[in-house]
């Protein structure tokens, strides 16, 4: 484990402190209310198939970095999805449809989210039309085919397929089911976070005496960090130190905390981290992102490959973790900051600390997943 754990094997692009840090359970709680997180609980556990996915402890890697403990919600497990996406946009289409079956729902989508839409949408038996830009695999592309969806590529990049998504919608009557938020469509974006908090609940009943002192987020465009975050003002006595991860080529959260708005990230390189490669944070995650996270980091995609395959060979951990490419962050930047002492010393890990990270999801592109761990 000490040669796995040197330096030199871990990078951080930028790290940023934010200098309007402020958690406000209150205001926290007025952008997503408790009332629409505990409504999403009530719903998604009474989905048939439903239940919690696990939470493991990397406890070869805790002790490793001396480190009390570390969590890793592992949702690759998250119903047949493998992902945690499966519980923001089915719930959303649940919510907007109300058993109508005469909607079309349709959304534009990096991957998973649009597996969600598409699942949720056979499940209600509704048509589906998913929008996925010319940089998604056919493997995730025909994954959403799979379940029903009529996918149709669009050339350019996710911003191009969210243009034509709203674009045919519009022109056909079609009801979008997306987690960006934009001026007079939040609601939907609400909804997708709601479902999202369904994985905080679970923690607290499965951490049970353990109190978490710091929690690494993943974001793309924000929705399940800022989910997250409300899951803690709603279900945690404490607040954890809150840290947000991103590829260094969309690191637009980061970005926006530093200026204090909403920056926009022209991406010159799609990172691997597929589903984080988003050049702007959505507006309602924003709302409670902009003061309630304390660090950002962002990430090169050097050390991606090498930690999805040391989860999946059992390194960090007694058990055999099947990480996908965007669950990987979370751990490459709390090793990183481990072994950078400064950083450390600034997020105030130590013997103490009890670390939760968010496996976003498993092997949701079995072709991807297999050729980063054969690296």
């Amino acid at each position: 484990m000490k040669s796995i754990l040197q330096k030199d094997l871990w990078s951080i692009t930028s790290f940023l402190e934010n200098q309007n840090f402020l958690f406000d359970k209150i205001k926290i709680l007025n952008s997503l209310t408790i009332n629409d997180i505990d409504e999403a609980y009530t719903s998604i556990s009474k989905w048939k198939s439903y239940s919690p996915t696990p939470l493991i402890e990397l406890n070869k890697l805790s002790k490793g970095l001396d480190l009390n403990k570390i969590f890793y919600k592992d949702e690759s497990k998250r119903f047949e999805l493998k992902s945690f996406k499966a519980l923001g946009g089915a719930y959303a289409v649940e919510k907007v449809t109300k058993g109508n079956k005469n909607i079309v729902v349709a959304t534009a989508t990096a991957g998973n989210h649009g597996r969600s839409v598409a699942w949720g949408a056979r499940r209600l038996g509704l048509k589906c039309k998913i929008f996925i830009s010319e940089y998604v695999s056919d493997a995730r592309g025909q994954a959403m085919s799979d379940l029903g969806a009529d996918v149709i590529k669009v050339k350019g990049n996710y911003e191009k397929s969210l243009v034509e998504c709203i674009k045919q919608s519009t022109e056909n009557n079609w009801q979008i089911v997306q987690d960006v938020a934009w001026n007079d469509y939040v609601l939907v974006p609400k909804y997708t976070m709601a479902g999202y908090t369904v994985m905080m609940k679970e923690i607290i009943d499965q951490i049970k005496n353990d109190k978490i002192t710091h929690i690494i987020l993943q974001a793309g465009v924000g929705g399940m960090a800022g989910a997250m975050i409300a899951g803690i003002a709603r279900y945690l006595g404490n607040i954890p130190e809150t840290i947000i991860v991103e590829p260094d080529s969309a690191a637009c959260v980061m970005e926006s905390i530093k200026t204090g708005k909403i920056e926009k990230i022209d991406i010159k390189r799609e990172s691997l981290m597929g589903g984080m490669s988003c050049g702007e944070v959505s507006l309602v995650p924003w709302e409670i992102l902009k003061n309630s996270v304390k660090y950002c980091i962002s990430l090169p995609d050097s050390d991606i490959a090498k930690t999805m395959k040391f989860l999946g060979n059992s390194i960090f951990s007694e058990e055999q973790i099947i990480a996908g490419e965007n669950s990987a962050p979370g751990v490459i930047s709390l090793i990183a900051s481990c072994v950078n002492s400064k950083i450390k010393e600034k997020l105030k890990l130590s013997s103490k600390s009890n670390i939760l990270i968010i496996g976003c999801e498993g092997d949701t592109d079995k072709e991807m997943y297999q050729k980063l761990i054969n690296q």
